[in-house]
């Protein structure tokens, strides 16, 4: 029998999937994640992970996956029914009855289905036969292969009124039901049916599931639309669907990412250039419940689109759609192409390095809405900074979890102010400071005070650097990862400068939250497995400061953790000056009491981090090396 989804959804509020799986298997969480021992295949490293917030688990060793329902499945050798009924016994639910209406719905989405899958074999042979050589000729051109032909199921519509009904008919699929699919029209008055799609290129659209629900077509001729998707039916519901979601999911689980391009072709290129997790909502903007799919599949989807005005139009939508449905983790990045250039062109004229840049360099949202309103915008007068200050405000209301819009409000606060602070300090009046060393008043001493001084027990030339302590955090874990176990939380809060090192420590953090008990051989796997190997050569290529000893692999657990904990809490002592420098020189400019209240509390942080930095006493013997720093 079929189960109405809210019944399965209660299910699966009810029971913890990790409970479940825990009664098979020893479950560890990390993170938001828990992993153990797969429980389908002996393996001694775990590689089984179960992700309780998407509700599902997999397994990187044999590939298994699937959900609460599938787990039973599998585990008990019960079909579905079976696993629903056990299932619900847990959660203390009563079965539900089918109704006869029900049973007929169900009945007509399982013909609807097979009714779409045969248009979808007829199209596709149809790129065989001299009606489809034009078709095959565009494929060509676009440099699609015969195996991404075979993958997404690409076919052709002939230039025939009612050559895809006819077939149809012979294979006992009735008029109604292709009216009801979408695949023929009928006319008001009364004249015969014919074909919706005809002399286009196909491309068939699935659910979730992989099952085929519709069509687009792409016009190979002349035609009052480029592009041809089917209309709203039983199965296909434009706004809930993005093509080629099916296929995204693993590897979009896989690499922790998903791509939202433009268009199909986009969306096979990028998937030919190795980034089959791209995905792209069909010929509308991004719908809220197309942005739900896309955070269940990653948390920070990056929307790559056409780098031309209406690419950049699309981008502002997704954007301010995106607002009201913000929460803590979850957002948007934006992958900018060059003006006039979509996806598939970029990888077509410049190959798949050109795309991967372009990727990794794709901004926050938060960024994307400054651009928005700060573009084009004259801020040369008070009222003009005003109306500016206004609208740029006006977007965190639209956010309605708390928390992050108050990191927004933050976050522009901090944009206003380095945007409208004069670039330099005139004296007003005889009373206004008589030198630079005197402009902040009494704070003025602040900054060279003896109690904000940096200890220099772990200095050199390279690690008093930002970007060399950086370097030292992300090598000593890799080199230790055992600095996990008990410092996960710290190192998930790391804000890096550098982007290219951020994106390491994300991977890092990706391999942690999934496997446990992890050494250097298995970090140096898990990097190389996601290409990360390179980097990680040329930052060990760079050692060599007499003081950078504790992060080599060689070094004893215990000196590595004091070091790495040394030169974090150095880490985070430069962004507290860091602040505290602003807040003197936002009371320097104007002395309101919210920029009082500022300093107060960075001086109070940067005192309350006075003596966190490790105790290095014996620092060095457990390696066998004297304390002489």
């Amino acid at each position: 029998m079929a189960f109405p989804p809210q019944f399965l959804e209660e299910i699966r509020n009810r029971v913890s999937l990790s409970e479940v799986i825990g009664r098979r298997t020893k479950l560890v969480k990390k993170g938001r994640e828990h992993s153990g021992l797969c429980p389908f295949h002996n393996e001694k490293t775990p590689s089984f992970t179960v992700n309780e917030e998407k509700g599902f688990y997999h397994c990187f060793g044999c590939g298994a996956n699937g959900d609460l329902i599938e787990f039973i499945k599998q585990t008990e050798g019960v079909a579905f029914p079976e696993a629903v009924e056990r299932l619900a016994s847990i959660a203390g639910l009563q079965m539900p009855v089918e109704r006869p209406e029900d049973h007929a719905r169900r009945q007509k989405a399982a013909t609807l289905h097979d009714a779409l899958d045969l248009a979808a074999k007829w199209f596709t042979s149809q790129l065989k036969t001299q009606a489809g050589s034009v078709a095959l000729q565009y494929l060509a051109k676009r440099q699609v292969s015969d195996e991404a032909i075979g993958n997404f199921r690409i076919g052709s519509a002939p230039n025939s009124r009612t050559a895809l009904k006819e077939a149809l008919l012979s294979r006992g699929v009735t008029e109604e039901t292709m009216l009801e699919g979408g695949l023929i029209i009928k006319p008001d008055d009364g004249r015969p049916s014919y074909d919706r799609f005809r002399d286009r290129l196909m491309f068939p659209i699935s659910d979730r599931r992989g099952r085929i629900i519709a069509f687009g077509g792409r016009a190979l001729g002349d035609a009052p639309a480029k592009y041809l998707n089917s209309p709203e039916t039983p199965l296909f519901h434009k706004g809930h669907v993005l093509y080629n979601m099916a296929m995204a999911r693993q590897k979009a689980f896989e690499v922790g990412s998903v791509i939202v391009a433009e268009g199909y072709m986009d969306v096979i290129a990028l998937s030919e250039a190795g980034f089959s997790q791209s995905v792209a909502p069909l010929g509308t903007a991004i719908t809220e419940d197309q942005l739900k799919v896309l955070w269940g599949m990653a948390a920070e989807p990056i929307l790559c689109l056409d780098g031309d005005e209406a690419g950049w139009r699309a981008a502002l939508r997704a954007a301010e759609r995106a607002l009201p449905l913000l929460k803590p983790g979850f957002s948007l990045r934006f992958a900018l192409l060059p003006k006039g250039v979509d996806p598939d062109d970029l990888i077509r004229n410049e190959g798949a390095d050109a795309m991967a840049a372009i990727l990794e360099k794709a901004v926050p949202l938060s960024q994307i809405l400054w651009r928005k309103e700060a573009e084009g915008r004259p801020t040369d007068t008070p009222e003009r900074k005003a109306a500016f200050e206004k609208s740029i405000y006006s977007i965190c209301d639209q956010i309605t979890d708390v928390t992050v819009q108050g990191h927004y409000k933050t976050y522009f606060k901090d944009r206003l102010w380095n945007a409208f602070r004069p670039e330099k300090q005139t004296r007003v009046n005889a009373l206004a400071p008589k030198s630079s060393k005197d402009r902040f008043g009494r704070f003025a001493n602040q900054k060279h005070d003896s109690r904000y001084s940096v200890p220099s027990r772990l200095s050199s030339n390279a690690s008093h650097r930002t970007g060399r302590r950086e370097e030292l955090i992300l090598l000593t874990v890799i080199n230790h990862p055992e600095i996990m176990e008990n410092h996960f939380d710290e190192f998930t809060r790391l804000k890096l400068h550098s982007a290219q090192l951020d994106r390491l420590r994300r991977s890092i953090i990706d391999i942690v939250a999934v496997e446990s008990s992890l050494d250097y051989a298995g970090m140096a796997h898990h990097l190389a497995k996601r290409k990360l190997s390179a980097q990680v050569d040329r930052l060990k290529a760079s050692m060599g400061g007499s003081t950078e000893w504790f992060a080599n692999s060689d070094a004893a657990l215990e000196d590595a953790i004091s070091g790495w904990r040394h030169i974090l809490s150095r880490q985070k002592r430069e962004a507290l000056e860091q602040e505290l420098t602003v807040a003197q020189q936002k009371l320097g400019a104007e002395a309101t009491s919210e920029n009082f209240d500022r300093l107060k509390l960075a001086k109070k942080a940067l005192l309350d981090a006075e003596g966190n930095e490790a105790d290095l006493d014996g620092f060095g013997f457990a390696s066998g090396r004297k304390n002489d720093i």
